[in-house]
Parts: C-alpha cells; structure tokens; sequence
C-alpha cells in the first residue's frame, strides 16, 4: 500500500520493517520508529478528528504533547480501550488499531459538522449557560442531549487487562527535558559524581535535535547527542527515563512520571510486564530544561486541515521522512521558521512564499531562503484560508508595522498547506505547578518561570534562550550549580562547538487583521479544540468578563486535552488588546497537574483488587482459624469476633469468655492495634502537642493513656504512648484510626511544626501483640517470663520492661483493656505464633481462655472504657466524656483542640454527656443508637434527649448495661429516661456512672 507522502529516503525511521495498523476501520502501513500521526500524514489522512463544539473537521497541527486534534481512541479489542491518545505521542506498532474520537457517521463526513457552518450564531460563548436554563422541567431532557455531545473518547466497558506498578526513588538532581540543556546538565552533574535521574517524553533523547539539521563538534546533531547517551549509560549514578513525562511538579521537590514501558510494542502488555509505572521522586534539586513550543498565528480559518505550525513540518521531513503536502505557504513573525522552508524545498516540494509580517528581516535563514529563490513577501500576513477539508489557498495582505491593521489590497495563492509561526512559548507548566507565577518578558515575547521556594534550576527554552549555543552553555551552568549547592566539586565540561546563526528580532504579533472587524471576521481560532475563536473572546470581554480565569472559564479557552499550550497566550494577547490592556496586566491561567493526561491505572498502579483493600492478618490468625474463630473487619484487618464451641450460640461464647477473664485469665489478640515508633530530641514535645494531657515528666519505663482532639477539639483516637528512651517512644492507636493518626502526625510536623526533630515510623506490622487479662494472668506469665520481676510493687500498672517470653526478647506493659489484672506481650511478628501457642501450652491448668472484640467491647463498657469510634463521633469533647482529667490546660504549649473545646457552644450547658444507663427490666438490651425522651407521650416530632452508644448483655453481671449520651447527663444521675423503640416498646433506664464493675479500679493494680 502506497504512502504517497513518504520520502524514499532520510528520517530516523526503520523502512525495513514495515508495520500494518488500522484507522477508522481501514488498513494503513507505516514503519518502525513512525508515531500514529507521522504514519497517517505519510498515508495521506487529512482529517484526524472533529472539534468539540462545531464539528468541524481537524487536521494534524503539532507533533508533539501540544497537539490539539489528532486525539484518538486506541485499542483492538474493548478491553484495551484508551480514550483521548494523542497520535503525536503514540509509537506505532504492529496491529495497532485506533480511530477518530466523534463524527458520524464518519468523522470525514460528520452530520453534527452542520452545525460548524453556523458556528457562533447558534452556540457563541456562553451558549450552555443562557440556553439551558429555562424551562426547569426540561433540564433532564438538556442534561441528556448535552452529555451525548460531550466528550471525546470512551472509557472501556471491561476490566483492564494489564498491570501497572509505582517505584518510589530518590536523587540529587532530577531533570526535566533530555534536549540539548538537559543533556549538558544530566553530562555536568552525572561526571561530577551527582545521584541524577533525567527524564523525557519522547522515545529517545534529543529533544528538537532529533530533527535538527544542525551540526554539533562537526558532525550531525543526532550523532552528538548518541555519544552523550552512550557516556550516560556508563554512569551508574545516572537514571535515563524515556517515553517518561513528568506530570506533576509538588512542594519539597516531590514530583511525579509516568513512563510507558509497554504502549508502544502492543495492545496489551507482555505476561509478567507492566503496561506504565509511576515514579515518586524526591529530589534535592530540579532542573527544568523543558524548551519551548511554537505557537501558530491566529488568523481567519487557520483551522482547516493543512494547517500547521513550521517546526512540527521539520519534525515529520526529517525524523520521520514525511512531507505534509505539496505546495506550502509558510507565514512567520520570527526568523526560525524559515527553516522549514529550507526542509520542504530540500524534500522536493515547492514553497510557493514565505510571508513574513515583518517589513525586513537581516537573519541568515531568510537570506538562505532568498538564494534559493524562494518568494518572500515581507511586512505581510496570511489573512485567511480557503478550503473545507484540505487548504486549498491563502489570501494574503499587506499589514501594518503592529500588525493592527491592513494596508494593501488582499491577493490569494494557491497551496495545500499553511503553516505559521507567532514564535516560540517557553514550556513553565511544571514551574507554575507549585505555586510559582509567570513573568512576562517582551524580548522573548512569552511568560518565564517566576520566583520559586523550590530548590529549583531552569536551563535553555524555558528560559527563552533559543540558540543551540546559548542552550548548551545554559545546561552545563544549571549541572554545575546544582552540584555546588549538593556540596559536590562540578567537573569542567567544554562547551561543544556549534554554528551561531545571525537573527533578526522576532515581531510580538498573535492576532492577524482581517478585511472586517474581528466580530464579523471568518472564524479565527485560538483554540482548535472547543472552538474557541477571537470573536468569543473579544464578546466574553464585553460581557464583563475581563479576569483572564474568567475568560477561560466562559469561553473553555485551554480546557481540552492539551489543556491550551498552543492557544492560550494567543488568548491572553486578544484579550489584552480588546480591553486595552498589555499581556502583564491581563495575566495568565494557572497551570496544574497533570501535564498531559494519564491513565487511571498509572494512577493507581498496584493498588486495585484486593491490594486496593488488601486483608490484613495478624501472626496468629492461622490459630484462630484452626480454633473456628468467627471474624470481624476491623479497618483492613481480619480480628477474631469470638470464637464459639460446638452447640454455642454467640451470646452463649461471649457469656463464657466474659466469665472467663473476670475469675481466671483470658487472652486477646491485640496485634492489630496502631503502634507508631516516635524518635528524635522533640519527640516529648510533639506528643505534648497532639495530646490533651501532660507528657513532660513521662519516666523511661512508664506508660501513659491519652486522648487525641481535632483543631475543633471533639475527639477522635485514644492509646496508650509508652516512654521506651528518652527521646524515644511508641504510640499506641486505635486498630480503625492507626493510618490516619499516622497521616495527622506526618501532617502537623510538615506544614505545622516542621522544626521540630522527630520521625514517625509505623511499626503496627512489626509486632505480635497478646494480652492476658485476669486474675490469674500474672501466675500464667510467671511460668514463661523468668527474667522479670512480675510483683506489683517492682512491676506497677502503666510500667513497661523487657525480657524474655518463651525465650523470645519482648516488651512487656502492664496496660488493661478490661480492668483486670493485664498484661501485654510484644515479641517480634515472626515469633508470635509460637509464643501464643507456649502460652496455651502453659495456660490448660488455668483454663486460658481465648477472647474476641466483642468480648472486648463488653469488658471495656463493664468499666466504663469508651471505644474512640463508637462512643465518640466527632461531636464529643474529653469533657463531654467526663475525663476532664485527661486534659492538661497548664501545658505551656497549647495542645491541639484547646481552642475549639473553649468555643461558646463546647461549654454551654446540657450539652450531651457520656453516662452510664440501666435499664429498669435487667433483661432487655438496648438497641445501640436508640434515642432518649424524657416523655414518651409526647407528640411527634419529640424532644430528644440523647442516644444511646454502647450496648451489652453482661454475663459477670447477670443483666444489660449500656453507655450513651444524654443533654446534661452527668447532673442527671439517678434520673429516668425513655427509649422509644421502632417496634412500639418503651424501654425505661435509669442514667448512672458508667463503671459498672470495680469503680475504684482495684483490680488492674493487684
């Protein structure tokens, strides 16, 4: 099958190895090293998509991750569905299968294109917002039509075949961009010793030298910049990602890539491989060496297909070996588009003019296009464009010196392609990602990286430095100051020898005149993709939007896939010139993450499936297994509820292992609560921070229970903190609460008190954890701990030692769930199995009993220990809880949640307080979350006093108890409440203490 614009020659491409894919349902062939887009333009695809709100037809306009229109649906089955690939971007491969993202019932003869012959009459600016309003009983009927228009692509309908993964990493010098400044930084910094990852979105480095013609030492560009590569590849310090975009550039040099490792050698990852992986990096220092991209001229039909930017033409010639078209006009306001004049004549087709807006130009590359004789028609503009499907001829007119206004009569050329160049926009997306602003600077004539707290450099295009020289000498300096300021000594590296080419000053022009004014002008656009035009702009502006975030917003300006990096400056130009302001004032957009779009699965990675809520299981749980442990969820982890014997109902199993931890000894499986290794000279004052009460003078071996508050001041976690060194600690958390107690400990350090000395480190997984609880659990212990004095007046309630159980190093902590003599046993996870089956084996004389959560919970509420999650809710304060005891407002720091305890409606009375309820019938259990009245009688909707949180039948006791709140509980003692139940019953309680069970705490500290 023939490619009628491919060259037979030239091109970094391997035409020896042809590769058969599939566009809009034909067979087309293209060759190794072509992207989808090289490979439609050299089989002739003029038209690649529809844009977005006037169907109108769009051809290929760039060739890289600015392309607006050659945006694809990728995949040969439904499975491997990709929406929105741009064709620039995407390698070929054999059997590849993609196609046009809209148009029916074709996208070269669209029926939605109707509308496109209309265009801004029907749908300007606004459109949506004025149209669909009224009537309201019609906004479903909108609602629908809407979002069949919208859209580009379509997610897949089944699963994802392939698998991604993410790489956490770290380095001294990252870089952004693998161009010319890249290379020379990642050459500067990798020679002088520097940990380096430089990373590119292209297949191979080189950035625009892939293309280039130039020469570097002598020899081809393309040839330089393989000697840099093969140096690189010898330096084990140094990191090469291609096919690798950074996407997101965060605080603290944290930035985020997304590399394809498998697109482009098929529709599916090999077995075993990953599709994409996204790398983590924190970096010591960035330097962003990302270039610059050209940007087309606005002017009338600048759409039709055809029409191109000049650079993107070099780039199909001579990587590619492509020529877009026959007969080319090429309209620039800057003299590196002649070039490309250059590259097209070389290949064999006829230039028929380059216009040049400016009135003279004194540059070498126009007077090397003048000796060929090639027409130059100076101080002149493309007008507009002829043509539906395909350019089929320019109008041309003289302008004047701003480029405001026509001064000569128009004439047309005829030519099938149009390319034009409003010069060059530096690429500062990633630099304005963290918060930096951009600086408008007019001998660029585009925005520059503004100040920045990143420890960040920028090298080459981003900085507007555009000559390969200047380029060059700008990576060697940004290598050397990065590895200054890592305290390295930077190796010289000589400047490579490069042709300086004399150019004359580009012209600041982004809007061409037109014979009518701009709101009565043929179509100009600015956005190729939602159809944003000069007219929608400049009516925006008189609609009172002159903010440009507003204007973007109104008219969708930069909201497609390539979120306007073509567009947008153009944007902003036209809308400083209707409102009468410059570019400055009129300011630009924000620039976010993500770069370019990314996958969900490069997003998420591993994490999918049961690693998305993976099933934790403590060291034991084949134990309980074995035991037929019934389970609870509990967070992520599977924990033994209880553990029923043959013929036993669940209240019957809870009953006997009640029973069992009052008069004997039973033991749990507490390895599932959070435990956080806290380290470092302020890690005392920390936790006097995050706690309410006073952790200053919390002794080496001592351990101390605290309650954790929000900024509000309602509780939300509780645990026991044990002091193991003096600047050492570990915390205990709830099971539910240890990853987001972790996440809040990591929070305040790094954006409240980051000069505080302290590391948090989770140790939840590291450690078995088995507490024996009951009268007999210090005899029980005693048999298999000989190294530790056990006796209460050597070994107090809330002490810590070490020693050795079973013979296995361990912490052991007299702390007590349930009020009962308690200890608990920490031996490292891996040994915890055998350590739990040595103490059964031990335990028979003492009828050992095991014990789940729910005969937890009940111990716990028979004394009147709130369980944080339950009997809390984000609306309780410690004092709502009656444990003002466990705040300390002496601190000389505040503690987190002092100031919102002290707002007016935390100490107004009858607030909800925790008490303790008995019911007035001992058999009935109140259902938990059953609501107080002080009237049952009472209409509905009736007063409610409170609810209830916690409920149980307790066996030690031979009758329910229950814990719950109640408006101005803790003065109500004795008082009589109603509980309203849904099946019509009215249980009666009486409020009460909440201790149940041993109120004077005696026997925790026998």
């Amino acid at each position: 099958m023939s490619q009628k614009n491919r060259l037979p020659s030239g091109g970094r491409i391997n035409r020896s190895t042809t590769l058969n894919f599939t566009w809009n349902g034909r067979q087309y062939q293209g060759y190794e090293g072509d992207t989808v887009a090289s490979a439609l333009l050299a089989n002739g695809i003029d038209i690649v998509g529809r844009s977005f709100k006037y169907s109108r037809p769009r051809g290929i306009v760039a060739a890289g991750a600015e392309e607006p229109n050659a945006v694809l649906q990728l995949g040969a089955s439904e499975a491997t569905q990709v929406p929105n690939v741009r064709a620039t971007q995407q390698t070929l491969y054999e059997g590849l299968v993609c196609s046009a993202t809209n148009g029916w019932p074709s996208v070269e003869s669209d029926l939605m294109g109707l509308v496109g012959n209309l265009g801004g009459k029907v749908m300007p600016p606004g459109f949506y917002y004025k149209t669909f309003m009224y009537p309201q009983s019609m906004w479903p009927t909108y609602e629908k039509f809407i979002r069949k228009a919208a859209g580009l692509g379509r997610a897949p309908r089944e699963k994802d075949p392939d698998i991604y993964d993410a790489m956490n990493q770290h380095c001294d010098v990252m870089i952004v961009g693998a161009g010319p400044a890249g290379l020379m930084a990642a050459l500067t910094a990798g020679r002088s010793g520097a940990r380096v990852i430089l990373a590119d979105e292209q297949s191979e480095p080189g950035g625009h030298l892939l293309a280039s013609r130039e020469l570097i030492e002598g020899k081809p560009a393309a040839d330089w910049v393989a000697e840099v590569v093969a140096e690189l590849a010898t330096m084990p310090e140094v990191t090469l990602l291609m096919r690798a975009t950074v996407n997101g550039y965060h605080d603290h040099n944290f930035l985020t890539i997304n590399e394809n490792r498998t697109d482009y050698h098929g529709d599916r990852a090999a077995a075993g491989q990953v599709r994409q992986r996204m790398h983590r990096v924190r970096a010591h220092w960035v330097v962003l060496a990302t270039g610059a991209q050209e940007r087309p001229l606005v002017f009338s039909h600048n759409d039709v297909p055809g029409c191109m930017i000049p650079s993107a033409i070099s780039v199909y010639i001579n990587r590619y070996g492509v020529v877009p078209g026959n007969q080319l006009v090429l309209m620039t306001t800057n003299d590196s588009a002649y070039q490309t004049a250059l590259d097209w004549a070389d290949a064999g087709r006829e230039v028929v003019a380059v216009v040049d807006t400016r009135a003279a130009t004194k540059g070498e590359l126009a007077a090397a296009v003048r000796r060929r004789g090639i027409r130059v028609i100076s101080g002149s503009a493309v007008i507009d464009v002829q043509g539906k499907k395909r350019v089929s001829g320019v109008t041309i007119a003289a302008i004047d010196k701003k480029g405001d206004a026509l001064t000569g009569k128009p004439f047309t050329l005829s030519c099938d392609t149009v390319a034009s160049s409003g010069g060059w926009s530096p690429v500062i997306h990633l630099a304005g990602h963290t918060g930096s602003r951009p600086v408008w600077n007019n001998e660029v004539i585009g925005f520059l990286p503004g100040p920045t707290a990143q420890q960040q450099l920028t090298a080459g295009g981003i900085n507007g430095r555009y000559a390969l020289d200047n380029v060059l000498q700008e990576g060697i300096k940004a290598g050397q100051d990065a590895v200054l300021q890592l305290g390295l000594t930077p190796v010289e590296v000589a400047l490579p020898e490069v042709k300086k080419w004399i150019e004359h000053p580009p012209a600041a022009l982004f809007h061409i005149p037109h014979t009518k004014p701009i709101s009565r002008a043929p179509k100009q656009f600015v956005d190729y993709q939602n159809d944003v035009t000069a007219a929608g702009i400049a009516l925006a502006t008189r609609e009172g939007f002159e903010a440009i975030e507003h204007i973007k917003r109104y008219t969708a300006m930069g909201f497609g896939t390539d979120q306007g990096k073509l567009g947008n400056i153009n944007g902003m130009a036209i809308a400083a010139k209707v409102t009468g302001k410059t570019i400055p004032e009129t300011g630009t957009t924000v620039f976010r993450p993500n770069y370019t779009p990314i996958a969900f699965g490069a997003i998420a990675g591993r994490n999918c499936g049961e690693l998305f809520d993976p099933k934790r299981f403590t060291a034991m749980h084949k134990w309980h297994v074995q035991q037929g442990a019934k389970f609870e969820d509990v967070g992520q982890w599977k924990r033994p509820w209880y553990y029923p014997r043959p013929g036993e109902t669940m209240q019957q199993s809870l009953d006997r292992e009640c029973r069992a931890v009052r008069s004997g000894v039973g033991i749990l499986d507490a390895s599932t609560l959070g435990k956080i290794d806290i380290q470092g000279k302020d890690a005392r004052e920390f936790i006097s921070r995050v706690y309410t009460n006073a952790w200053a003078k919390l002794g080496v071996g001592k351990c101390r229970y605290g309650l954790m508050c929000g900024e509000s001041g309602m509780v939300f976690d509780d645990g026991v903190t044990s002091c193991l060194a003096e600047n050492h600690f570990l915390m205990t958390t709830t099971t539910g609460g240890a990853a987001h107690v972790m996440e809040w400990l990591e929070l305040y350090h790094q954006t409240e008190w980051p000069e505080l000395e302290v590391f948090f480190t989770s140790v939840t997984d590291h450690w078995a954890t088995m507490t024996i609880s009951g009268p007999e659990s210090r005899n029980l212990l005693a048999e298999l701990c000989s190294d530790v004095s056990l006796d209460k007046e050597t070994f107090k309630f809330m002490d810590w030692q070490e020693g050795t159980v079973a013979g296995v190093p361990a912490r052991i902590f007299r702390i007590s769930f349930t009020g009962e003599l308690s200890f608990e046993i920490n031996v490292q996870a891996n040994y915890g199995l055998a350590v739990w089956e040595k103490l059964f084996e031990h335990g028979a004389k003492y009828d050992l009993t095991p014990y789940g959560t729910e005969t937890m919970h009940i111990l716990r509420a028979e004394k009147g220990f709130i369980i944080a999650g339950q009997d809390t809710d984000g609306s309780v304060t410690p004092h709502d809880l009656n444990m003002g005891w466990c705040v300390a407002d002496s601190k000389p720091f505040s503690y987190i949640g002092k100031r919102g305890m002290a707002r007016a409606d935390c100490v107004r009375e009858q607030r909800k307080q925790l008490v303790g309820l008995k019911t007035r019938d001992p058999l009935v259990v109140l259902p938990e979350g059953a609501q107080a009245v002080a009237n049952p009688q009472q209409p509905v909707p009736m007063d409610l006093l409170g609810h209830v949180s916690s409920s149980y039948w307790s066996a030690n006791l031979n009758r329910s108890i229950a814990m719950g709140f109640i408006k101005g509980g803790l003065q109500r003692m004795g008082e009589t409440v109603f509980y309203p139940l849904a099946d019509g019953r009215v249980v009666e309680a009486e409020i009460c203490s909440p201790v149940f069970i041993d109120p004077k705490g005696e026997r925790q500290h026998v």
